[in-house]
């Protein structure tokens, strides 16, 4: 996984967090899910697919930063971020991060 190994972290937790609520209880992280539907798109998987690699691929778990115990997210999340993307017209932020060429 070349992302984290030339970059760490693509996404920030910063970058959304005016789409979540500041007193909220915490769940996973905006800037991880972010990464999922980067890593969703490019393997062209459904949400239980991807939600399912973060629970059992150690190159997703890499990717994301994750210990190999984590137990991940319920797929839903997914549907939930791209929402809150698209209500806060916040997609162009995702393309705005990724590095070019």
């Amino acid at each position: 996984m070349l992302v984290r190994d030339r970059l760490d972290v693509l996404f920030e937790d910063e970058e959304f967090a005016d789409l979540y609520p500041s007193d909220g209880r915490p769940g996973f992280s905006p800037g991880q899910l972010a990464l999922v539907s980067v890593l969703q798109f490019a393997e062209d998987l459904s949400d239980r697919a991807a939600a399912q690699a973060v629970r059992t691929r150690i190159d997703w778990k890499y990717a994301l930063g994750l210990e190999l115990e984590d137990r991940g997210f319920d797929y839903s999340l997914l549907c939930d971020f791209r929402a809150r993307l698209v209500e806060g017209d916040a997609a162009d932020r995702m393309l705005q991060v990724m590095p070019s060429g």
